[in-house]
This record gives C-alpha cells, structure tokens and sequence, in this order.
C-alpha cells in the first residue's frame, strides 16, 4: 500500500529546547528522501522503564532540523503555543466531543487490558489443573495395577472414565474473552486524534533554529550523500555513514574546527588511534573563509575543506 502524500512544509515541534518529529509518516519520508535519521526516544506505553527499543517522538539535531528548514522541506512551530491556539480553536461542543473520545478510549483500552490479565489467570489455573489432574490419575493407577490383574475381561461395568484435565478445560473455554497478546492496547496514535487545527502561516511558526559552528561541515558532508548521527559514543561531534545506518557500520568520526584554529597534536593523534581502533576514520573540517577586508574582518566561508587522519605507526 502506498502511503498518504506528505503535505509540506513538515511541522517539527519546539519542546523545551529541542526539536520532535511525532508523525511516523514524516520520519519515513526524512530519512527516505533527505537521509535525515535523528534519535528515537520514546518509551512503550505500557512499558515505561523500558530502553533498548525506543520509539516515536524522533529527536532531531539542531543542525538537521535547520538544514530542513533552509530546504523548505519543514518549518518549526511553538509546540506549547500550538497546542493552546488549536484548542481555543475547537469550538465547546467539539471540545467536549473530544474529551468524551479520548475518555473512551482509555476505558475501552483498560477493559481490554482486564479480560487479557483474566485469561492469563485462567489459561494458568487450567494448567495446573491439568498437572494436578495427571498426578493423581498417575498415582491411582499405581495402585490400582495389582487388583486390575485379578479382574475379568468380561465385565459389564464401563471402564471409561471423563479426565478431569479435560473437563476443566471445557469449563474455562466456556468463560474465555477473546483479547489477543499484543492487540489489548492496540496502535497508539502518534498524533491527536482528531488533530487539533494547525498551519504553518499561523504565528506559532518560529525562525530557524541556532546551530553551533559546527554546522557548516554538518551540511557539507550531509550534500555529499552521507547520513550523519550524534557521535557522543565515540567521544566526537558527529558519526558519519555512507547510506542508511541500518545497513552500514560508520566510516568517519567527524570533529569540526575553525579555520585559524591551531590543533593540539595530541587531539590528532588521539582521534588518529581511536577511529582506527574501531575501524572508522578521525575527519577534521571546517569552512574556508575569504580572505579579511582591511577592517580585518573575514568574509563569509566560501567552501568546507575536509581532512581525513589515520593511524598508521606501531
């Protein structure tokens, strides 16, 4: 099936300080067609200690959701002030209609949520029925083999016996509320629903985010075709991919410097080690600026120049 078209600009929404994409629509389609990848950072509903597979929100860099919006590909909106001018929206009776579905859901969610742990307790008290039921018919026919030697074949009382273990069974199926694992909660949206009235003309809309220095070497390796990730693991700015990193390891730990910076030798030759290490290159860039006026001020950053480090002694 293909999926709904994606309605630009994408709203990316300002929450305390950082950037969320809520939509799984809008993180398909960044990291399809724009290699844009951000970090996961949502808990299961149901799970909330939970931290090895995350989920949506999906947290972007500041670089990346800049590098959105310098594109046109998305803009970003006040999430707080959003939330509050979409419900002044919604008029009192839809307010209310609202509130009774959401009201609802959460009862509907908990009653499926009730007949799920019911049948969990049933379906283990059958079982121990069954071993209970085993044990003894185990233990009576112990006893029973030395009187079942002098009986004759030919009597008229039946042998046939119902197990208990079964009768048990037919009680609880009787009483079984049919509740799926893994379908008591269902899909929880990742928008509201109906979702609140929004658009991106509104002054909800905030200027493109601040980004460190950084950025530069960010977006020109970005042009290049690379997918770029936080590098706080491996103790640098930025982990640089050749395609989708749910397919390739790494090839470059990626640190950003001025262009008249001077560089400690023992940073390269740490970096150096490191990235051949665990097999990735240490890439040192930054953007080249014009030449200073008389004034001695440097003109804007003409091209990003890259530099890749290795280490190669014993």
């Amino acid at each position: 099936m293909e999926s709904d078209p994606i309605l630009l600009p994408i709203p990316i929404s300002y929450i305390a300080g950082s950037y969320f994409l809520f939509s799984i629509d809008a993180v398909t389609y960044l990291r399809r067609e724009h290699h844009i990848c951000g970090v996961l950072s949502g808990t299961l509903p149901q799970i909330p200690q939970q931290n090895v597979f995350l989920g949506l929100p999906l947290k972007l860099m500041p670089e990346e959701a800049r590098l959105l919006v310098e594109k046109g590909v998305a803009c970003i909106v006040d999430e707080v002030n959003a939330q509050r001018a979409g419900m002044r929206a919604l008029a009192a009776d839809d307010r209310r209609k609202y509130l009774r579905e959401l009201e609802a859901q959460g009862a509907h969610a908990m009653r499926l949520q009730t007949s799920r742990k019911e049948l969990q307790r049933e379906e283990a008290l059958r079982k121990v029925q069954a071993k209970k039921a085993a044990a003894a018919a185990k233990k009576a026919g112990a006893d029973a083999a030395p009187d079942a030697a002098g009986a004759t074949a030919g009597s008229d009382e039946p042998a046939a016996t119902e197990n208990p273990s079964r009768r048990a069974s037919t009680t609880t199926t009787n009483s079984e509320i049919h509740a799926p694992y893994g379908t008591t909660m269902g899909i929880t949206p990742a928008t509201s629903h109906p979702p609140l009235p929004y658009s991106p003309a509104t002054s909800t809309t905030l200027p493109p985010p601040a980004v460190p220095p950084s950025y530069p070497l960010f977006a020109h390796l970005h042009a290049d075709g690379y997918y770029l990730s936080p590098g706080l693991r491996f103790g640098c700015q930025y982990l640089a991919y050749p395609g989708d990193p749910l397919r390739f390891h790494s090839h470059f730990l990626v640190v950003a410097a001025d262009w008249d910076e001077e560089l400690d030798l023992m940073a390269l030759v740490a970096g150096g080690r490191l990235g051949t290490g665990v097999k990735k290159g240490f890439l040192i860039g930054g953007a080249e600026h014009t030449r200073a006026d008389d004034a001695g001020i440097m003109g804007e950053p003409e091209s990003v120049r890259t530099f890749s480090v290795e280490w190669a002694g014993m």
